[in-house]
């Protein structure tokens, strides 16, 4: 098996038996992914990773058997259309020696309802919880392999992003600015991860979708993007204007700019995640924006796009070295213009270091 893989089964391992887990259960998943390198086609056919103490297997259609095992050589147990799956799952449950009276597992709260429920059926009056505390745990402290897959994702961001600013014009459409943006993806081996373009009041929209507004002088301009490369993603956002800058726009982007150094000052081993939340929401809320302020302060990033840690005024996570997640505060003018920044940080040495190398100064267009 891969050095890595059975390094984070190992861990894995450990966390179960640190939190008292009899067994864990993932999904066809980016928990699978992180735990197995299988991304297992999805359907509504029964795939489940099973971890104990002891034993790790897969639950697997007989039909993809062939093509799993190019990925992983932990062993299968496969089953037919015309068997269904519960023989093989009893055959896995057993191998995997899970107390039948009352166990303590795990299951991966994205996989399918009717795969949870397939393994409950199977394992009456188990004591079952998410992964927040084994495999979720374990993945939000990054290593090394992943911060330097991180950093060259964020690295190549940046040039996207610059290449998206230096596009704007009279006239374009933001759907055509995200073309440039996505081609010099594709141009450098990435796949888009998402891309929003906003121009003047659609800024105002946090989750905006892209469209055929045009471009006009004085409107501002925000984009917010990330591209996956190595197999992880990038997200930042940036903002801008064309030709001239609208009423309040350097005031406000001042108030982000001060908000993101505070939040980042906050972010260090021991803080709570609430903590950084505070910070930037207080820098905010002292300029009079607080109410135009309309989001958590950040999200963790990894494998996915969203994953923990969540940087939200309700959270008690403790940071930790190797957690990475953005921080992106913004201020949002209705029916005017809406701006946000947003870099992605790493608890790194003692502190929170920035992933992009792009200043977040505004970018003047045109």
């Amino acid at each position: 098996m891969n050095p890595t893989l059975t390094t984070r089964l190992a861990n894995l391992r450990a966390r179960m038996a640190a939190t008292s887990t009899d067994l864990v259960v993932i999904g066809p998943s980016s928990h699978m992914l992180y735990l197995a390198d299988l991304s297992p086609h999805g359907d509504e056919r029964p795939v489940l990773l099973m971890v104990s103490a002891t034993y790790a297997g897969f639950l697997m259609p007989a039909l993809n058997v062939d093509s799993a095992r190019q990925h992983t050589d932990l062993p299968f147990f496969p089953w037919a259309d015309a068997d269904g799956p519960h023989a093989a799952l009893e055959a896995l449950i057993d191998a995997a020696g899970v107390p039948r009276i009352s166990p303590s597992i795990v299951l991966d709260e994205t996989m399918r309802a009717d795969f949870a429920l397939l393994v409950l059926d199977a394992l009456p009056g188990a004591h079952r919880r998410f992964t927040n505390d084994t495999v979720g745990y374990l993945r939000s402290r990054k290593d090394d392999a992943e911060y330097d897959a991180l950093k060259k994702s964020a690295v190549l961001n940046d040039a996207a992003m610059k290449a998206g600013f230096a596009a704007l014009r009279p006239g374009i459409t933001e759907l055509e600015v995200a073309t440039v943006i996505r081609d010099f993806y594709k141009a450098h081996g990435a796949t888009t991860e998402f891309c929003s373009v906003c121009f003047g009041p659609n800024g105002a929209f946090p989750h905006h979708h892209t469209g055929d507004t045009k471009l006009r002088d004085g409107d501002a301009v925000l984009i917010d993007t990330g591209a996956r490369i190595f197999g992880y993603p990038s997200d930042m956002t940036r903002v801008g204007f064309l030709g001239s800058a609208p009423e309040g726009f350097g005031q406000i982007h001042s108030i982000l700019d001060r908000a993101v150094d505070a939040a980042i000052a906050a972010a260090k081993p021991g803080a709570r995640a609430s903590d950084v939340d505070k910070a930037a929401r207080d820098v905010i809320s002292a300029a009079g924006y607080g109410p135009n302020f309309l989001h958590r302060t950040g999200h963790g990033l990894g494998i996915d796009i969203h994953e923990t840690p969540y940087i939200t005024a309700t959270s008690d996570t403790e940071l930790e070295d190797g957690m990475v997640f953005s921080i992106e505060p913004g201020i949002y003018l209705q029916g005017q213009y809406g701006l946000r920044l947003e870099d992605i940080v790493i608890i790194r040495n003692g502190h929170a270091e920035i992933l992009s190398d792009m200043p977040r100064t505004a970018v003047v267009g045109g």
